[in-house]
């Protein structure tokens, strides 16, 4: 270890500065992603944005690839942290399903550079298209999991289980994306509600 690393800076240790620089790059890309097309977040354009050097871009990240996708994970995993907290309370199961899409539309509505770039931006991008491929169907297989233990012995079975939820998931991400884009010209309460409608009709027997 060089001199001086792993030092306390105003108090403020090494590792903690280091986490708190990745975090300003990812915030800088969401910000660029959020709006912008994808080709102005540049690894440049990110420090720039993040005022931060090219030095401190390579400390986290190898490439901008590589942020990109650690940006995608951290939105979904805001997305699961959410919901997954929510179906984990007490409650029936209408009530748990719409408290459960209320805190996903929160996420990605409530701050809509998130979802513009899970659900629109990572579309364009190949790397950010084939993660956000693996990203739906982990979410796919967490749905129909938690269907089973929402609805029990109505719920599908296997494989019927898997395509509707893969059928919810993959609708539910064309609807989302269409909203934050403006063509559909609906509130959040009418996008959950509609949702929850959907889900409840088809999630069991």
């Amino acid at each position: 270890m060089g001199a001086g690393e792993g030092r306390a800076y105003r108090g403020v240790s090494a590792g903690d500065r280091t986490a708190a620089r990745r975090a300003a790059l990812l915030e800088a890309a969401l910000d660029l992603l959020g709006g912008d097309p994808p080709a102005a977040a540049t690894m440049t354009a990110v420090c720039e944005r993040a005022g931060l050097t090219e030095r401190y871009f390579y400390e986290s990240f190898r490439s901008r690839d590589e942020l990109l996708v650690a940006l995608l994970d951290q939105v979904a995993g805001e997305v699961l942290s959410a919901t997954v907290a929510v179906l984990d309370e007490e409650g029936g199961a209408d009530v748990l399903v719409r408290r459960g899409l209320e805190a996903l539309v929160a996420v990605l509505g409530g701050d809509p550079r998130k979802g513009r770039f899970a659900l629109v931006t990572s579309l364009e991008v190949p790397v950010l298209r084939e993660r956000r491929a693996v990203l739906l169907t982990d979410f796919e297989h967490l749905l129909a999991e938690r269907t089973r233990r929402l609805y029990g012995d109505r719920a599908w079975v296997a494989p019927d289980d898997r395509i509707e939820a893969l059928l919810f998931v993959g609708g539910l991400a064309e609807l989302l994306a269409a909203w934050l884009a403006g063509t559909v010209p609906a509130t959040r309460e009418q996008v959950v509600a509609a949702a929850a409608r959907h889900y409840e009709a088809t999630a069991h027997r």
